[in-house]
């Protein structure tokens, strides 16, 4: 019985931490968070924010985590578009707004001079971002690489968003997101009319992504195929 009650203590801790160092990022940044002020703002002793995210560094990966999750969780409410490349436009146009809304939740998932790995909540969003080229690529429409889409995509997103946060809000372009999106459309999509060379890149990125489905070939053959397709995409 002790151990469900220190259980539900323990979750109930970890949301009221949430809870507070979200406060505190939102109103002061990053540099708001600090032990002591979020130790008294959840109303626990200083070793529970040890015990239950390591460091402050955990703390920062489980605020970023949080803010997204739940700017996610209000965007699961619309049903997605049935054209893959307008839900990478939704998918784009929500990335800037959720990035200019929560200016330090951004900082922390994009900390560019980070040791280690990305934040778990940066990575969270660029498998959603994978996830939304795929779907472009199994249909045919994509020009470049998947991989090569998702990272063009995530640096002029990310690019993008710090431009317009590092610039006055009066003095900021209203303009500055679409003309990047069109930009970034303009490299990675092709055209049906394209030149046959586009045509055959774009036949094969598609192909490729279908890659893993084809179960008639053997792990092998799925290997050569796809290196015989990687070297039409280029």
């Amino acid at each position: 019985m002790s151990d469900l009650i220190n259980e539900h203590d323990g979750a109930d801790a970890r949301s009221r931490i949430l809870e507070a160092a979200s406060a505190l990022v939102a109103k002061g940044g990053i540099a708001a968070l600090t032990t002591r002020a979020v130790a008294a703002a959840a109303s626990v002793q200083a070793p529970t924010l040890y015990r239950l995210f390591g460091d402050k560094s955990g703390l920062l990966d489980a605020v970023a985590e949080h803010g997204l999750a739940t700017y996610v969780a209000r965007k699961l409410q619309t049903e997605p578009q049935p054209d893959p490349v307008q839900n990478l436009c939704e998918a784009w146009h929500d990335y800037v707004a959720f990035g200019l809304a929560n200016p330090a939740v951004f900082a922390i998932m994009n900390d560019i001079g980070r040791a280690g790995p990305p934040s778990p909540a940066a990575l969270a969003g660029i498998a959603v971002l994978r996830e939304r080229v795929g779907r472009i690529a199994r249909v045919g429409c994509l020009r470049v690489a998947e991989d090569r889409a998702v990272a063009l995509i995530h640096a002029v997103g990310t690019g993008t968003v710090s431009t317009l946060l590092s610039t006055p809000k009066k003095e900021r372009d209203a303009q500055l997101s679409l003309l990047a999106l069109k930009g970034i459309l303009a490299v990675i999509l092709n055209e049906r009319a394209a030149a046959s060379h586009d045509s055959a890149a774009s036949l094969a990125i598609g192909l490729r992504a279908h890659l893993d489905e084809a179960t008639a070939l053997s792990p092998g053959e799925r290997l050569l195929m796809g290196e015989l397709l990687e070297r039409l995409t280029h």
